[in-house]
């Protein structure tokens, strides 16, 4: 076994791997840009080093700076988690040249099944059955095109060499061919700086299942089971399950062999997923989608029915160590059910959000485990992937595993940063999920169904307790001055209650005075609400719940009607979200005309499109390719027509 291992990776999964390597007497080695020198995995490693600056580039994707921190600090292998560098040739190549041991495929594995295209046609000689479509490399915009229209619509395009959701666009009408095509290439080539795609036919309400494969140095291939994650939004996975309710023990085992053959067929070692896409109504009929080369995020289901640590596991093979077992003496115990917290807002049409974490409060125990890289304090910013931890659950059987999983996601506790845990709760309830009815497109046909729709009474009920119990004078011994008792006492005058302006962005201020018989602590709020008591954990002006949390700022009308935010309407674009402009179509004084795409933000590796809201004239525009723009910041203004030949 290794002496010590660098990570070459950040958040969650740098936490999960230092967690195996310190149960294994490994040193660990983090790695941080300027971002992330106060993160978790820092603190929790053996030794960390300085990789430069808070960009991506410039840090955890630089093979150069990570190459130098493992010679620096005396590392002989490095993981590379997931993400980043983890599924890059050239880097595992660099590892090998500078005489450290990658702790994944060979290099030659992850060229092969890196590139889609040719991982298709490899694995199609090996007797896997694929997804039909585009089999030729480098196809320009109009030649994939016309492959979609062979293919015939609906289609899927696909970045050649990444994975993760990332840069997959779905397109079901011809006359949005050429708009997806260009929106796919620029993801895919901001996510893994290649822009080459393929095209796929699209299968109507399919299901997503996988494989978890282990292969030694010595000929050794097994199977762990399958996984689920057919529940996924904007194609990247939300909730996974181990095993599938949808197998049965007959297609178990002839989809794990073509994983088997699939794995075989590039001369894989280490841990890797092969994808499979299955119709719903037909099981029999799975297709090979792609090769994950490496440790997947939904790796702890499979490790919770298994019994199994996958992380070791990939070090004992990376060591040259045999597998141990024959596939006969692998079995599944259970059922495991994980659910992925991001930094997303589900009011707000779950776009990415971001923030520094105020109160965190993450269960473990009692068949529930954690995998997280928050703490208080953790500032999340839009520059890199916005998942934040993930909760799991594992019981004897499904419907227990769902509802340990509901309950853990009620206690998960996340002030100062608009999660999805709330949502996943939600999720985890809908009759299809807890029937196993389940297909990739449900989670976007329902998604407004499962999202509350406003701010709870109580809420606003809770914000106005805090803030009258922030007013009240300190107790102790001696006088109080009955001035500065916020009671609400009036000269003559029947006492009026005090009334706080308050504010959750996206939603009208509203006055709301403090309930009577509210109890506040200093963490917590209880008001009474008929007869229900609802009890919220409560940091700065942030009140969370059952996995939903709320911003209520104090609303000062003045200061809005300054700033013009209390005028801001259909004319104005905001930013939905803080990240970066990347794309700037428009010039101001520009005519343009309703749902014309004027700008394109960034943030967390998701494009978000800023239209024209009518027709009219761009009479403002503030920023630029290249601006970083926070939550809310004014990007442009259109004045409508009509006002404009008035003016």
């Amino acid at each position: 076994m290794f002496e010590t291992v660098l990570v070459a990776n950040r958040g969650e999964i740098a936490v999960r791997v230092i967690r195996t390597l310190r149960a294994l007497g490994v040193r660990s080695v983090a790695v941080f840009s300027d971002a992330d020198a106060g993160a978790r995995h820092v603190r929790e490693a053996d030794t960390a080093v300085r990789i430069g600056p808070a960009p991506a580039a410039e840090s955890y994707l630089s093979a150069e700076r990570l190459l130098e921190a493992a010679a620096a600090t005396g590392a002989r292998a490095v993981h590379p988690g997931y993400g980043f560098l983890a599924e890059n040739a050239s880097f595992a190549r660099a590892c090998a040249d500078a005489g450290l041991v990658f702790i994944g495929p060979p290099p030659e594995a992850i060229s092969l099944m890196g590139d889609k295209i040719r991982a298709k046609e490899t694995v199609r000689a090996a007797g896997v059955p694929v997804v039909p479509g585009s089999t030729a490399a480098g196809l320009t915009d109009a030649e994939l095109a016309a492959a979609a229209r062979e293919i015939g619509l609906p289609v899927l395009f696909k970045p050649s060499a990444g994975g993760g959701g990332k840069g997959m666009r779905l397109t079901r009408l011809e006359s949005e061919l050429a708009a997806d095509i260009a929106s796919a290439r620029r993801e895919a080539r901001s996510s893994f700086g290649d822009d080459t795609l393929l095209v796929e036919r699209w299968i109507d309400r399919p299901r997503h299942i996988e494989i978890q494969i282990l292969a030694d140095a010595h000929g050794r291939v097994v199977h762990l089971g399958e996984r689920e994650c057919s529940l996924q939004r904007r194609h990247q996975k939300v909730i996974e399950e181990a095993p599938s309710v949808l197998l049965d023990e007959r297609t178990r085992a002839a989809m794990g062999e073509a994983a088997v053959s699939a794995a075989r067929s590039c001369g894989y070692t280490g841990a890797g997923t092969v994808e499979f896409i299955v119709p719903g109504d037909d099981p029999d009929a799975y297709f090979f989608m792609e090769m994950n080369t490496r440790l997947q995020v939904e790796h702890p289901v499979t490790e919770l029915v298994t019994g199994l640590d996958l992380v070791e596991w990939q070090l004992r093979t990376a060591a040259g160590e045999p597998l141990p077992w024959a596939q006969d003496d692998i079995t599944l115990t259970g059922h495991a059910i994980e659910a992925r917290i991001c930094a997303e807002d589900p009011a707000r049409g779950f776009l990415p959000s971001g923030g520094t974490v105020l109160a965190l409060s993450e269960p473990r125990g009692g068949g529930i485990r954690t995998d997280s890289g928050l703490s208080e304090g953790t500032e999340v910013s839009s520059r890199y992937d916005p998942m934040l931890s993930k909760v799991i659950a594992h019981g004897p059987d499904r419907a227990t595993a769902l509802r340990l999983l509901r309950t853990a996601l009620a206690r998960t506790v996340t002030l100062g940063v608009p999660t999805n845990a709330g949502f996943l709760r939600a999720l985890l309830a809908h009759p299809a999920v807890v029937a196993g009815e389940l297909d990739t497109g449900l989670v976007e046909r329902d998604a407004r169904d499962l999202v509350p729709d406003g701010v709870p009474d109580e809420v606003y009920a809770a914000a106005a307790a805090v803030r009258l119990a922030r007013l009240a004078p300190a107790p102790g011994p001696g006088w109080v001055d009955p001035f500065s008792v916020p009671s609400g006492w009036r000269l003559g005058g029947t006492p009026a209650p005090l009334a706080f302006p308050l504010r959750v962005p996206g939603q009208e201020p509203v006055l709301r005075a403090a309930p009577a018989g509210a109890r506040v602590t200093d963490t917590e709020v209880t008001v009474v609400s008929g007869t229900v008591a609802h009890t919220f954990r409560y940091a700065a002006d942030w009140l969370g719940r059952d996995g939903d949390s709320w911003q209520v700022r104090d609303h000062d009308p003045v200061a809005a009607s300054l700033t013009g935010a209390a005028h801001a309407g259909a004319d104005t674009l905001a930013a939905p979200m803080p990240g970066t402009v990347t794309v700037v179509k428009v010039a101001a004084g520009e005519k343009v005309s309703a749902g014309q795409s004027l700008l394109v933000v960034e943030a967390m590796k998701m494009e978000h499109v800023i239209t024209a809201p009518h027709a009219g004239t761009v009479s403002e525009l503030d920023v630029v390719a290249g601006s970083t723009v926070a939550m809310d910041q004014i990007l442009a203004v259109v004045t409508p027509e009509e006002v404009a030949s008035d003016e």
